[in-house]
């Protein structure tokens, strides 16, 4: 990046202190992961400097020969991959890729969305009502029951009482399998659409170590960032009971695309998105997605020996919600901390949370990245260790309920807790463990 320091070393240092924060710390936010090298350099290559609205063959400008080229190779490899006869790779990002769906589907402010509420693990563009998705369309909610776990005999009559027009079943906070089958049946009786989110879980998916919608559902959206370790985007994907129920799904999608919602693509993405789909063929990555899912589950059995409080009772993906009532700290709190002592994962509301959104019960861990910079089980009972022996030292901080006591508390422990000598010497022995964990394109 020498021309980078040349022209701005302001945002040359930034980059350099990113990446070494990136390497010194236990990345373990469940949706972050590591691209690979190659990925890399298809994102910063002159495929960015080009225009091209419209689909291969059917551009608004002239000269895009290679892009073409570039978002059929891309289109190609991901229908090998899923099995699907259609997919759209121009989706800049996950929210506009569920809009486009939905654009697509449904009529503004009458058509209905059925997805699970946020407070219960469920994603903004699935019909919450702060989302547009739930401002321009209809939108009923579905929750847990009380084990953490998908209902299905509630949600199935919640949805024939609701008649939606789209099921959505793909979450953000679950650490089950999901019954896609199930999913299905309930679409197919209420003759809704089945739409499967598995932004989370493509990775898991491609390697086995977790069923795929592609039977079940009439549409597939994902993004290509987390599990799947490409660059940041989307791909809609519409599989072969899709286009038995609507021939014109493609033809529909592909419009709300362009013009519906967005321009030109970004082919600089599409190309890095194609990188990953071919390294996601390989064998190597499928060892790599169940490798994920062996190291969570030891992460929640050691952090069970603990009194962890594991939202379902365990895990069987890529991630972990944790209930920390019992450690009487609650996620806001026990983020910083785990930050401070070098240990990256989010604040997150638990099923039922009675506690301030900001103030949340719970937090949410995955291992998609610790498992990329090749991270194996015997590792994470020394992850689980450092964990634990956060949340002991900032245990017992519990939050006033007057909101002026409460922001003044807020300030005090955040000026406490970057000082705090315990934290900052596990943060050491977390940035000596991980020197013997490459990050990609980084080390």
């Amino acid at each position: 990046m020498s021309a980078l320091n040349t022209t701005d070393p302001q945002i040359y240092q930034l980059v350099k202190q990113e990446e070494k924060r990136q390497k010194d710390v236990l990345e373990m936010i469940p949706s972050e992961n590591y691209t690979s090298e190659a990925v890399m350099e298809a994102m910063g290559t002159v495929l960015g400097n080009k225009y091209s609205e419209g689909y291969p063959k059917k551009r608004y400008y002239q000269g895009n020969e290679v892009v073409d080229q570039v978002e059929s190779l891309a289109q190609e490899r991901a229908k090998k991959l899923f099995g699907v006869p259609f997919v759209n790779v121009q989706p800049h990002s996950g929210s506009p890729a569920n809009l486009a769906v939905y654009v697509a589907l449904l009529e503004p402010l009458k058509g209905k969305i059925m997805g699970l509420s946020l407070a219960f693990g469920g994603h903004l563009t699935h019909g919450q009502p702060v989302s547009a998705t739930g401002k321009f369309f209809k939108s009923v909610l579905y929750t847990l029951g009380k084990d953490g776990q998908l209902d299905y005999e509630a949600i199935e009559k919640q949805a024939i009482k609701e008649k939606p027009d789209i099921i959505v079943c793909g979450f953000t906070a679950y650490p089950r399998i999901i019954d896609f089958k199930r999913f299905a049946a309930i679409a197919d009786k209420c003759g809704a659409y089945l739409m499967a989110d598995i932004s989370h879980i493509t990775g898991l998916i491609i390697a086995g170590a977790h069923p795929s919608p592609v039977p079940f559902a009439h549409i597939v959206t994902t993004t290509t960032h987390k599990t799947l370790r490409g660059p940041r985007g989307a791909m809609i994907m519409v599989t072969d009971k899709g286009l038995k129920k609507n021939p014109d799904l493609p033809k529909l999608i592909d419009s709300a695309i362009i013009p519906g919602l967005q321009g030109g693509p970004h082919d600089n993405q599409t190309a890095a998105i194609a990188v990953a789909l071919k390294e996601a063929a390989s064998t190597p990555f499928k060892k790599y997605g169940q490798q994920i899912v062996k190291n969570a589950k030891v992460l929640a059995k050691e952090l069970s020996k603990y009194g962890f409080n594991l939202v379902s009772g365990g895990t069987e993906n890529h991630l972990l919600l944790i209930d920390l009532s019992n450690k009487n700290v609650n996620g806001a709190m026990a983020a910083l901390a785990l930050e401070v002592g070098g240990i990256v994962l989010n604040k997150n509301a638990v099923p039922n949370d009675s506690m301030p959104p900001f103030y949340p019960s719970g937090i949410r861990l995955g291992t998609p990245a610790i498992t990329t910079r090749g991270m194996k089980e015997k590792d994470m009972i020394k992850v689980a260790s450092w964990i634990n022996r956060v949340i002991e030292e900032v245990a017992g901080n519990e939050l006033p309920q007057d909101k002026e006591q409460r922001s003044e508390f807020w300030k005090a422990f955040k000026k406490q807790v970057v000082k705090n000598k315990k934290l900052l010497a596990i943060s050491k022995e977390v940035k000596t463990f991980c020197v013997k964990f490459p990050v990609p394109g980084v080390n």
